[in-house]
């Protein structure tokens, strides 16, 4: 049985995780120049897609981690 101890646990690597990998991600994308491929005269609208493309991303990559590390401690059930 999952006590409340275990639950805030997790609940808090669910948020570090997804910070971590928002972050990085923010700065993985920074290697490309999305200027070129708006129109001009948009700044508010590109910052918002960049934005939105950074949270995406982050927060799949994020869950993939979050679904491997429980996998992963489910694996002792198996045998």
């Amino acid at each position: 049985m999952i006590d409340g101890l275990e639950i805030g646990q997790q609940a808090l690597v669910s948020i570090i995780s997804h910070l971590v990998f928002i972050g990085i991600t923010f700065w993985a994308l920074q290697a490309l120049h999305f200027d070129k491929l708006l129109s001009a005269n948009r700044v508010f609208q590109a910052r918002l897609l960049y934005i939105i493309l950074t949270i995406a991303i982050g927060s799949s990559v994020s869950n993939f981690f979050l679904d491997y590390l429980n996998w992963s401690r489910q694996l002792q059930f198996l045998l």
